[in-house]
C-alpha cells in the first residue's frame, strides 16, 4: 500500500470514529482518559524500551543534548503525562453546552450548542509527550485525532499510540479515534494535508520552517503561530522595580519558549533611570543586550543592535532594546515587528494601559504582568494544545473549548416563515 493510500485509509477511519466520539458521554470519555493514565504507568517499561531506540538513533545522528532531553521519556515525563490525563478528565466537558437561547418574533427559540470539530490532524516535532497531551484534549472535546510526530520520535510515538488505543478498546471506543502515522517520510505530511474531506483542522507545532510548510501546502484550515516575538513596553509612569522583575521573568526564566520576552521598549523619559537598573539584573543573569543608538548612549558596553534584531525570536539569552518617544511609538514598533503572540505594557497610567489593551493586536495583551503567563494552564484552561496567532477560529492558547465549535439550534412549535 502506498503512503497516500495508508494516510487516506487512516483519515477515513478517523472520520468514522469522530461521529461516534461526538456522541460519547462525559463519563465514557473520562473513564477512557483514566484508563489511559493507568495503562501508561503499567506499560512504562515497554514505552521506555521503545523510547530508548529513538534515543540511540538520536545520539548516532548527533542530536543536541537539548533535543535528546526533549525526546527522553523519563519516569518524570511519564508521570507528568499521567497527571495530564487525569487533569483533563477532571476538566468540565464543553461538548453539548447550550447558551444564548432567545425567543424570536416569529415564535421560534434560537440558541447555540457546542460541538466537536471532528478530525484533528496534529503535526509536531521532538517531544513524544505531545502525543498523549494532544490525544487527551481531543478525546475530551469529542474529536478524533491523527498524529504525525517527528521521525526522531517514531518508536516512542507508536508505542504511546498502542497503549492509548488499547485503553480505548477496553472502554469500547474505536481505536481509530487516536492514530499515529507509522511512516517517517515527509510525503506522509503532504498526503495528510490534501485530505480536506476527512480532516477538519490541522494544528502544527514546531519550528517556523515546519509551520510555514504546513500553511503553504494544506488544503485544510490551519491553526498556527510562526514565532513568538513578545515585547514589554516600560511606560514613563511605570514602577521601575516592577518593570525590572517583569523583564527578568520574561527573558530569563525560560528563554527558549515562545512566550519568552524578545524585545524591550523603554519610554525616553525614564530610559536614563531604568536602563542601568534593568541592565544590572540582566547582565547578572548572562543576558546579552542589543540596543538602539539611544540605548547605547546610556549603556555604552552593550552590543549595537542590527536592524534584523528587531522582530527576531532569539529563543536564548539575548534581548533587543529600543528607546521610544511615547506610547504611540511603542505601539507602532509592535505593529511593525510583533508576531501577534503576547505584548505587555508596564504602567501606572490607567489611560495608557487601556489604550494598549484596545489598540495592540495580539492574542494576549497584558498590563503589568510577565509575557510568560501566556499559557493555557496559567489562563485557567486546564491544558492547551497550542497557541494560535491566527484569528479563525481561535486566538491565543487553545484549550478544550477551542477544540470545539458551535452550531445553531432552533426550537419551534410549527412555525413557518411568512
Amino acid at each position: 500500500m502506498s503512503i497516500q493510500e495508508t494516510i487516506k485509509q487512516m483519515a477515513v477511519a478517523a472520520k468514522k470514529a469522530s461521529r461516534n466520539m461526538a456522541n460519547l458521554s462525559t463519563v465514557a470519555k473520562n473513564n477512557a482518559l483514566l484508563k489511559m493514565a493507568e495503562a501508561l504507568l503499567a506499560q512504562k517499561p515497554y514505552i521506555q524500551q521503545e523510547n530508548e531506540k529513538d534515543l540511540v538513533a538520536g545520539r548516532t545522528k548527533g542530536l543536541s543534548s537539548a533535543m535528546l532531553d526533549r525526546l527522553a521519556l523519563t519516569d518524570k515525563v511519564i508521570d507528568s503525562m499521567v497527571g495530564g490525563l487525569r487533569e483533563v478528565a477532571a476538566l468540565p466537558d464543553p461538548v453539548g453546552e447550550i447558551d444564548e437561547m432567545a425567543k424570536r418574533p416569529s415564535g421560534i427559540t434560537v440558541g447555540r450548542m457546542r460541538i466537536p470539530l471532528g478530525v484533528i490532524g496534529m503535526i509536531y516535532e521532538s517531544r513524544p509527550n505531545v502525543t498523549v497531551d494532544a490525544a487527551a484534549l481531543c478525546l475530551k472535546a469529542g474529536n478524533a485525532i491523527i498524529l504525525r510526530g517527528g521521525s526522531e520520535a517514531i518508536h516512542s510515538n507508536l508505542a504511546l499510540a498502542k497503549v492509548l488505543q488499547e485503553s480505548l478498546a477496553a472502554e469500547q471506543i474505536e481505536a481509530a479515534a487516536v492514530q499515529v502515522i507509522p511512516v517517517t517520510d515527509r510525503e506522509a505530511v503532504t498526503a495528510m494535508l490534501a485530505l480536506d474531506d476527512q480532516i477538519d483542522l490541522i494544528i502544527p507545532r514546531g519550528g517556523e520552517g515546519l509551520i510555514r510548510f504546513v500553511a503553504e501546502n494544506s488544503r485544510i484550515p490551519v491553526l498556527k503561530h510562526y514565532k513568538g516575538v513578545c515585547h514589554v513596553f516600560v511606560d514613563g509612569s511605570a514602577d521601575l522595580e516592577m518593570a525590572v522583575n517583569i523583564v527578568m521573568n520574561g527573558k530569563v526564566q525560560r528563554p527558549g519558549v515562545c512566550n519568552a520576552l524578545e524585545c524591550l521598549l523603554v519610554h525616553k523619559d525614564i530610559a536614563a533611570a531604568f536602563l542601568p537598573k534593568v541592565w544590572s539584573a540582566l547582565k547578572g543573569a548572562g543576558v546579552e543586550l542589543r540596543g538602539c543608538p539611544q540605548s547605547k548612549a546610556i549603556l555604552p558596553e552593550i552590543t549595537a543592535a542590527l536592524p534584523t534584531d528587531f522582530g527576531m525570536e532569539f529563543l536564548e539569552l539575548i534581548l533587543a532594546v529600543r528607546v521610544v518617544d511615547d506610547l504611540d511609538a511603542a505601539m507602532a514598533h509592535i505593529i511593525q515587528y510583533g508576531s501577534q503572540h503576547t505584548e505587555v505594557i508596564v504602567t501606572n497610567s490607567y489611560g495608557n494601559g487601556q489604550r494598549f489593551l484596545r489598540e495592540v493586536d495580539a492574542s494576549a495583551v497584558m498590563i503589568n504582568a510577565s509575557t510568560r503567563f501566556t499559557d493555557g494552564g496559567q489562563f485557567g484552561l486546564g491544558a492547551e494544545i497550542g497557541i494560535s496567532t491566527t484569528k479563525l477560529h481561535a486566538y491565543g492558547p487553545m484549550g478544550l473549548k477551542e477544540l470545539t465549535t458551535r452550531k445553531f439550534i432552533v426550537y419551534g412549535e410549527g412555525q413557518v416563515r411568512a
